[in-house]
């Protein structure tokens, strides 16, 4: 299954998600995952385009051609820093004894293809392309053998950074939490295996700044679901970006950057000043 989430005849819709000559397609309108309460009334019951497949007259589109918006409307965006060694090696920081976690705000959602406002506070917004994965039912205190069962899917994510502003608060809250700061998609799948090795690049301009297997977690995806689960409940559709690895840098403004793994597509997005902030 793959699916994504775009504006189709001025709604939004889910659609399924499929390979037509090595290119991804919209072939059909999807229902609603269950955690997407814009799609839902009072009573419980989904809203009229959310219904089955097929309630619209809909014709295939190119993936490309779909103004696509964040695939996954989650209640947490909970992050893993220092997952990669050379990551780690190269911020200078020592390796985590367990998974270092923080937040992004929701409000930090942007879609493919969406600008990233660059804020005036901040004189070096760095790129942390990232693997990400989707939660898909309600879990607490996972077994680490079970940790397929707790995922809806995969994405791909941006954990953009103030990496100036981290340095100087000591704590994260703001240099990871401006709006449009988490750029997530195009599409979830869950077609892919995160524990068997997926590659992820990230490119600036076109130039390859990313690239590494997650073979190199520090702390691999059960271990991750494991610790994280014990600490606060996970809830459909809620987020985790399994952290980024090294080759990180600064953007400037009108730099377009690519995040890639195989089977996800690219998520792309452009880099650009908040207009609102100078």
């Amino acid at each position: 299954m793959k699916y994504c989430r775009f504006l189709f005849e001025d709604q939004t819709h889910y659609g399924a998600v499929e390979d037509r000559a090595g290119e991804p397609w919209i072939v059909d309108l999807a229902r609603a995952p269950e955690e997407d309460l814009a799609f839902r009334l009072e009573d419980g019951r989904v809203t009229s385009h959310s219904l089955e497949s097929g309630s619209f007259d809909f014709e295939p589109m190119p993936l490309s051609a779909a103004e696509l918006l964040p695939p996954v409307t989650p209640a947490k965006i909970i992050c893993v820093g220092s997952n990669y060694r050379a990551h780690v090696k190269e911020m200078g920081h020592e390796l985590p004894a367990e998974p270092l976690l923080f937040f992004k705000p929701v409000s930090a959602l942007l879609g493919p293809g969406g600008v990233v406002r660059m804020p005036a506070a901040s004189s070096r917004v760095d790129f942390e392309g990232e693997l990400t994965l989707v939660i898909g039912r309600r879990v607490r205190n996972l077994k680490e053998e079970d940790w397929r069962s707790a995922l809806r899917g995969c994405t791909l994510a941006n954990d953009v950074t103030a990496r100036d502003l981290q340095s100087k608060d000591g704590q994260w809250t703001r240099a990871k939490g401006f709006d449009t700061f988490c750029p997530i998609g195009p599409i979830v799948s869950d077609e892919l295996d995160p524990a068997a090795g997926l590659t992820l690049e990230t490119r600036v301009n076109g130039e390859l700044r990313q690239h590494a297997s997650t073979l190199d977690f520090i702390f691999p995806v059960p271990r991750l679901l494991a610790y994280i689960s014990s600490i606060f409940t996970l809830e459909p559709g809620d987020l985790v970006l399994t952290g980024t690895p090294s080759g990180v840098g600064p953007l400037k403004a009108g730099d377009c950057v690519e995040v890639s793994i195989p089977g996800l597509g690219m998520l792309a997005n452009t880099f650009q000043p908040d207009q609102h902030c100078v």
